[in-house]
């Protein structure tokens, strides 16, 4: 069943925010984006990046590099949308995606959020990234704001 976004009180966060984002199906991406940027901000981060990449499948180099080069980077959020067509072909790159960013976030102990969402029709992509009481933005937001904290309380 698909969950409301909440609403949740952020401790502020400071840090530098890392947002790479799909150019393919941007009507969704670009919804999610925003939706990301907001509740970064809401959490008063000190610093967003935004990267923009041909499609999903590019997703992980670029973040792999921001994980890489970026002192201090808090976090990577990264953002597509795959809907399936008539091949498995978007099974292949939504697989490869999810074990890149994985791989990434185990390298660099970074928070890698995944929100590279693999959907069987539009009107899926709808629901999680237009209607703001699922977009999937806004909870990739809230999981890497947890996430910086989780990781904080374990350095001490």
């Amino acid at each position: 069943m698909l969950r409301k976004v909440q609403p949740k009180k952020t401790q502020p966060s400071g840090g530098t925010f890392a947002i790479v984002a799909s150019r393919y199906n941007a009507r969704y991406v670009d919804a999610m984006m925003r939706a990301a940027k907001a509740e970064l901000w809401r959490a008063d981060v000190s610093r967003i990046q935004i990267v923009r990449v041909p499609g999903a499948y590019e997703i992980p180099v670029v973040a792999k590099r921001l994980a890489r080069t970026v002192p201090g980077l808090s976090a990577i959020i990264c953002l597509g949308v795959i809907i399936r067509g008539e091949t498995v072909h978007a099974a292949h790159i939504g697989d490869t995606v999810s074990r890149a960013l994985m791989e990434i976030q185990l390298a660099y102990e970074i928070p890698v959020i995944h929100e590279v969402l693999l959907l069987e029709n539009e009107s899926q992509a709808q629901v999680r990234c237009l209607d703001p009481r699922h977009n999937r933005g806004t909870e990739a937001s809230q999981t890497a704001l947890a996430m910086v904290h989780v990781l904080k309380s374990l350095q001490a």
